[in-house]
């Protein structure tokens, strides 16, 4: 039987936290109803899908790359980095790698794939982006009570108004990406 690994990440878009990517490969006896881009489900969904992958994989794992990483590399080679760390946790070494995305980790030694909008084509992505997303929510639930002038726990780093407001008020934390604007234009 092939082993097919998905990986994908969360994250890219905020003003603060680390990116994360999660690799995973999926049993084909245990179908999990549900997988779709975690875009598109419900939290309550999200969590419930979450818990069944978790419960129902072969292997899942997740990796970040932290925000002093992003502002040094940028987030796309951040990402990819992400990718990477999640794919090197697997105990099992993947038959073939499906990407969501246009790019692929640099790891000459597997057979890799870059699939646009992977997520809503190909099960072990979906599964891969649900688990980036709860995983980094959850992070950033523990950021909110490190910094709870920040209230990640609403917005998870997203540039919302309420966030760039707290961000003026209260300057920028160790976790904002200070590459990113507009952090960036108040560390002028």
């Amino acid at each position: 039987m092939i082993m097919i690994c998905g990986v994908d990440e969360a994250g890219r878009g905020p003003l603060a936290g680390p990116v994360f990517a999660a690799a995973v490969i999926l049993d084909p006896s245990r179908p999990i109803p549900g997988l779709k881009d975690s875009k598109k489900l419900s939290p309550k969904q999200l969590l419930s899908v979450y818990l069944d992958i978790m419960k129902c994989a072969w292997e899942v794992s997740s990796a970040t790359a932290t925000p002093q990483e992003i502002d040094q590399i940028n987030i796309l080679q951040a990402s990819l980095l992400a990718m990477k760390r999640a794919i090197y946790q697997l105990s099992n070494i993947p038959d073939r790698i499906l990407i969501d995305g246009q790019h692929c980790p640099d790891i000459q030694s597997m057979e890799m794939k870059a699939v646009v909008k992977g997520d809503a084509k190909h099960q072990e992505i979906s599964a891969a982006s649900i688990i980036a997303k709860v995983e980094r929510d959850k992070y950033m639930l523990e950021l909110d009570h490190q910094f709870p002038e920040y209230n990640f726990k609403q917005h998870k780093g997203y540039p919302t108004k309420e966030h760039i407001r707290l961000i003026r008020e209260f300057g920028v934390s160790p976790v904002h990406r200070k590459t990113f604007r507009p952090v960036s234009e108040l560390l002028i």
